[in-house]
């Protein structure tokens, strides 16, 4: 069962999502929240699996609540086609993915439980938009570099910001799937990165993949 909680400062929207979400066996909504404080608090008392997130909401806004919650708990944003800057800064803060708020039921319900096992979720219409920005100017940590880093731990990170899953990273570096996901911990531990999305993030910000380019 994965416990979601939903994150979002209209009622009719909750709702909607609640609706969905436990309409299916797996998936059951533990708590609602209005605002970024309130989900704080309901995220402390219910260990949600998995976070779905409004990004503008009063009192704490989404991007603060985000970088608030444990690392453990896994953050779905919902998205418009025209907060990619706000996406950005999600990305960066934790979030796991994200989600655009016209996307069809079983589009969210596939979300979610890509979510909950660990991927990374990026809504094709709306990532190649995002990478331009990450690569158009300097990033607040533009300066940070991947020397810490081995040949073979920079690849797997390169795969990663190419969208690749472990399957096709095996396949490319000739490795077993079990031996990319090691790699894979070993670059989230020494890049101090939360999950898949921010590694994609993390690879175009240091050059390491860059649009156009295999």
């Amino acid at each position: 069962m994965i416990d979601i909680l939903i994150a979002d400062d209209q009622a009719m929207i909750r709702r909607g999502l609640r609706l969905i979400l436990e309409s299916e066996d797996d998936l059951r909504v533990v708590a609602e929240a209005a605002d970024g404080a309130e989900a704080l608090a309901a995220a402390a008392e219910t260990g949600p699996d998995v976070v779905l997130m409004d990004l503008r909401m009063p009192t704490l806004d989404g991007i603060q609540a985000i970088r608030a919650l444990p690392s453990t708990t896994k953050v779905l944003v919902l998205t418009t086609f025209s907060e990619d800057a706000l996406i950005y800064s999600a990305l960066r803060a934790g979030a796991s993915g994200y989600l655009l708020k016209t996307a069809p039921p079983d589009q969210l319900v596939t979300a979610v439980r890509a979510v909950a096992a660990g991927e990374a979720l990026l809504d094709t219409r709306i990532t190649q938009r995002l990478i331009a920005e990450i690569v158009a100017g300097p990033s607040p940590d533009a300066g940070r570099t991947l020397s810490g880093l081995t040949e073979r731990e920079l690849e797997v990170l390169a795969g990663v910001g190419r969208g690749q899953s472990n399957r096709e990273i095996a396949q490319t570096t000739h490795l077993s799937e079990a031996t990319v996901k090691t790699y894979l911990g070993r670059v989230l531990t020494k890049t101090g990165q939360r999950d898949r999305a921010q590694l994609v993030v993390l690879a175009y910000e240091t050059g390491l993949v860059k649009p156009g380019r295999p």
